[in-house]
This record gives structure tokens, C-alpha cells and sequence, in this order.
């Protein structure tokens, strides 16, 4: 791969690729890192891609293990985080109102719901980019619905 393909994959896809990285950590300087190792990765990657939708799942899922990895280090389990100021990141164009309480879920349930609403990702493609049978996508995402409509009622969330 050349610098100027891989310039042209960085802006297309660094935002998606750092939102998914975020929705696993909660943490923008760790979602930072994850992004650029993700597309590091690709470019040292002799990987043959079909085209840009498997690029883009291809980095998701390098994204998506490199913050698995992370969250099982014990780096990660033996510091507590900074608070940090500013908005939860959210895709452009998307109604980002209840993606704070979405944040509130356990990471499997937050992950599998930020693909498939606000990314748009297939539950086929779900299961390929976490390695999980279709079937435990589709029941993740039944459990996280039920676990969102509680949590958004507890919220006042009363119109969901």
C-alpha cells in the first residue's frame, strides 16, 4: 500500500474507526492511540482487501481487539481514569442525545449497538468484525435494547 492510498483510507475512515475505539474505552488519549496503531497496522498489513467496506471492517475489528487487549492489561485495570471535558464524540448527522446513557452500558452491549445504529453495520458484519457467531450478535443487541430501555427510563428518557 502506498502513502497516498493510506492517506485517502486516514480520512476516510479515522473518524469511524476512532468513535469505535472510544465506545470500547471511554477514553479519547487511549481511543487516539488505538486509531493509529489500527492504521499503522494496514499499512505494514500484506492483507488483500475486496474493496473499501472491507477495509473499513478489517480496521474496525484491529480496533476493536488492540482495545480488548488494552482493557485486559494491567496498565489499564490499575488506573483510573481522568474525567475529561468536552462532548462524547458521535457520528456526524446522527441524534447523538442518548449516546451518554448507550456509554453506560458494559462494553460488549455499548460496542454491539454503536455498529449497528450508528454505524450501520449488518449483524453479519458485526459478528465478523467482534469474531462472534451471528446469532450472539443478535442476542447481544436484544439484551443491550432491554438493558438501554431501562437505563433511559431510570434517566427520564420517558419519549423512548
Amino acid at each position: 500500500m502506498d502513502e497516498k492510498e493510506l492517506t485517502r483510507l486516514v480520512e476516510k475512515f479515522s473518524g469511524t474507526v476512532y468513535r469505535a475505539a472510544y465506545c470500547c474505552l471511554r477514553n479519547r488519549a487511549d481511543a487516539d492511540d488505538i486509531t493509529q496503531d489500527a492504521f499503522l497496522a494496514l499499512y505494514t498489513s500484506d492483507t488483500e482487501f475486496t474493496g473499501d467496506e472491507h477495509i473499513k471492517a478489517w480496521l474496525i475489528r484491529v480496533a476493536v481487539n488492540r482495545c480488548r487487549n488494552l482493557l485486559r492489561s494491567a496498565r489499564y485495570r490499575t488506573t483510573v481514569p481522568l474525567d475529561e471535558a468536552g462532548e462524547i464524540p458521535a457520528a456526524p448527522g446522527k441524534p447523538d442525545s442518548i449516546l451518554p446513557v448507550i456509554m453506560k452500558l458494559r462494553p460488549k452491549y455499548r460496542v454491539a449497538l454503536y455498529m449497528f445504529y450508528y454505524e450501520d453495520m449488518p449483524v453479519k458484519q458485526i459478528s465478523e468484525v467482534l469474531g462472534e457467531k451471528p446469532t450472539a450478535v443478535t442476542t447481544r443487541l436484544a439484551r443491550a435494547r432491554q438493558q438501554l430501555k431501562q437505563l433511559l427510563i431510570k434517566e427520564g428518557y420517558d419519549e423512548y
